[in-house]
């Protein structure tokens, strides 16, 4: 299903990309931060689904609906922080043509969302009026059946100012009989994983590989992303690149690896955020934390630049703060406590 999300605060919007990665078939098209954006957007390309604030900028939700239902209609979901509190505005939104309406989910404290259980029984209420679950059905119960047989074990890694060393410190740790697969994006241009994945060869005595489109992810191996292109991870478990997003900064990019992983890896594993500069890769772990994954960002004192790290401390995305030095031990322990194949 193609979603669209027209809200303007960024808590509100994380929250609902990290529900909604929860379902593979669930696809976020755009978002809109302004009534008349989401006018302006819909129009160009209309979703099957709009999760629409009430209280947004220029025009309010209930304006935006309107305008929606008349030149460019599609399914609305009224998403806002207290549907009993905005009453007035709901039942007009809903006058004009929106569905339901239903809270704000929210990222607690302890990564967990609340409300989540709640949206998602509302969006596939919505699917089944619309006749866009049936695939997805499907897909999900592949996902909950023999593809969790496929999955090994997994820590995903995202790295980059001083990435390189900080991954040696980490895989020189791992013994070779490792029972995991690991998967590492890192910050750099393609010219020059193909040296990364040689010298990372002589740190570790597990082999290191260049992740190729199509391949699958495999226990004891060390896959690095390649090209300049955003690594994922597809519904089947093979990894594909992909240009989207073209305008984002981070090439290859630690958060659509991530999101990618919340949205179709069906068990649970190990994500760690080492050094670098920017945010890249936060957002994603906040959606592996709230998912039950075990989330592990690298401490201010061991990074040479404490970016990307520090925007996942911010946001309350990692379980463990650690020093470079004691997390290959502490990926080690978690994985003795993941469920078993």
């Amino acid at each position: 299903m193609r979603i669209a999300i027209v809200n303007d605060m960024p808590t509100a919007i994380e929250a609902l990309r990290c529900v909604l990665a929860q379902v593979p078939n669930y696809e976020i098209l755009w978002i809109a931060h302004d009534g008349t954006q989401a006018v302006a957007k819909c129009a160009a390309d209309t979703p099957d689904l709009i999760l629409m604030d009430l209280l947004i900028p220029i025009i309010d939700g209930v304006e935006a609906t309107r305008q929606i239902m008349t030149n460019s209609p599609c399914a609305i979901l009224l998403v806002t922080a207290t549907v009993s509190g905005n009453a007035s505005k709901v039942f007009t939104a809903m006058g004009y043509g929106a569905l339901d309406a239903i809270d704000t989910p929210v990222l607690g404290r302890s990564g967990q969302i609340q409300g989540s259980v709640e949206i998602l029984e509302k969006i596939a209420t919505i699917g089944k009026l619309i006749g866009k679950t049936s695939k997805s059905s499907q897909r999900i119960g592949e996902r909950r059946g023999y593809q969790s047989k496929l999955s090994p074990p997994l820590i995903a890694i995202g790295s980059s100012t001083g990435g390189p060393q900080a991954l040696a410190v980490i895989l020189s740790q791992l013994p070779a009989n490792l029972s995991a697969a690991i998967v590492i994006v890192q910050h750099v241009d393609e010219q020059f994983t193909p040296g990364l994945a040689q010298w990372l060869n002589t740190q570790t005595p597990l082999p290191v590989k260049l992740a190729i489109a199509g391949s699958h992810i495999e226990v004891g191996q060390v896959l690095i992303a390649a090209t300049n292109d955003h690594l994922v991870l597809q519904s089947n478990l093979s990894l594909k690149y992909t240009q989207e997003p073209r305008d984002y900064p981070y090439r290859p990019s630690v958060d659509v690896f991530f999101e990618s992983l919340a949205k179709n890896w069906p068990t649970k594993g190990v994500a760690v955020l080492l050094t670098g500069m920017g945010r890249d890769g936060a957002q994603g772990l906040k959606c592996l934390r709230s998912l039950g994954w075990h989330t592990i960002a690298q401490d201010q004192a061991t990074c040479v630049v404490y970016g990307m790290p520090k925007a996942a401390a911010q946001l309350g995305a990692a379980v463990e703060i650690l020093p470079i030095e004691a997390i290959a031990k502490a990926c080690a322990k978690q994985l003795l406590r993941l469920p078993s194949r």
